[in-house]
């Protein structure tokens, strides 16, 4: 499943590259792939489409397999870089930075977003009992963080000044743009958080049962559990300063997956990689082509398509939400 998935990405990307304001034939693509002659065919499938496709098949995968973590690790189907302080964690630094440290590097806006998501997912899993608590507990420290650092977000929004427009382009999160330097910036974070999950993913079926069986079976939690934390704020922090807070992919692959009845926790990870990253490489198309020559933020798309997951996940979970309520 795996390998299908992973060729209908490649049929998606490739297809990506003959949609834009200038459409290309299949012939033109492949002509400028193999054989580029740097005329205008060239230019945009290797300088504008290819880079922003790649670049929004790494995001996604990251981002889908950032939400598999966060549900393994808490056990809980809510959970989800948008979810659990997250995704809002890494986005309200980098945006403060980006307007009032402007003289700071870049290159550092991942170690920033890191930091923040880091203290965001801490904060909402406190409030949450240390993840151990029912949904709504979950549910309710995340939006509360999530809350809380978008008022801040929003207030930094108000102070920009011009910087608006590209903060709040930002801010809807997109791949317009985006190029072979942005994707070399945040693929190593990406490819670090799921090398991780791949290399761990005997815990994660531990994790998966309980943490009685999981202690029982000697699993250190206290380390195991701040060491997949760790690995699920890596790709968010790599992807937030390029695409920033793309919505809903984190939260909607896992379920998607989880249907497919993967045999292992370890192609369970490959699997939620390659179905992240197609949702949100196909989101990125029709983003700029749905308006075309206007672009929508992929934000927008993906959230579109997850919301009403979400939806048909509290639905799903009614009796419990009550239960705790």
């Amino acid at each position: 499943m795996t390998a299908v998935i992973a060729v209908i990405s490649l049929l998606v990307i490739a297809g990506g590259l003959m949609i834009g304001t200038r459409p290309l034939a299949p012939h033109a693509v492949l002509s400028a792939l193999f054989a580029p002659d740097g005329k205008i065919d060239s230019i945009l499938v290797w300088s504008l489409r290819l880079p922003r496709s790649l670049a929004a098949f790494v995001g996604g995968a990251g981002l889908g397999v950032s939400g598999y973590l966060l549900q393994t690790l808490t056990r809980n189907p809510l959970a989800g870089p948008g979810l659990t302080g997250v995704s809002a964690g890494a986005v309200a630094p980098i945006a403060f930075c980006f307007v009032f440290l402007p003289w700071l590097s870049s290159t550092l806006y991942p170690f920033i977003g890191m930091v923040g998501g880091l203290a965001g997912a801490s904060i909402t899993f406190w409030i949450a009992r240390g993840g151990r608590g029912r949904p709504l507990h979950l549910a309710l420290g995340g939006i509360s963080v999530s809350l809380f650092l978008g008022a801040i977000t929003t207030y930094v929004l108000l102070l920009s000044g011009p910087q608006v427009p590209s903060l709040l382009f930002w801010l809807s999160g997109g791949f317009q743009g985006r190029s072979w330097p942005h994707l070399a910036y945040m693929a190593p974070w990406v490819i670090a958080g799921i090398a991780g999950a791949l290399a761990c993913h005997r815990v994660l079926g531990l994790l998966a049962l309980s943490e009685q069986a999981a202690a029982g079976m000697g699993l250190r939690l206290a380390f195991w559990k701040s060491a997949v934390l760790f690995l699920s704020v890596l790709p968010v922090a790599g992807v937030a300063p390029i695409a920033g807070p793309v919505a809903f992919v984190g939260l909607a692959t896992p379920h998607i997956v989880r249907l497919l009845r993967p045999r292992s926790p370890a192609w369970s990870v490959a699997l939620t990689a390659v179905l992240g990253g197609l949702m949100t490489a196909s989101a990125d198309i029709i983003a700029r082509s749905i308006a075309a020559p206007k672009e929508i933020p992929v934000g927008i798309i993906t959230a579109l398509i997850g919301g009403p997951v979400f939806v048909y996940l509290v639905q799903r979970r009614t009796v419990s939400l009550v239960g705790a309520a």
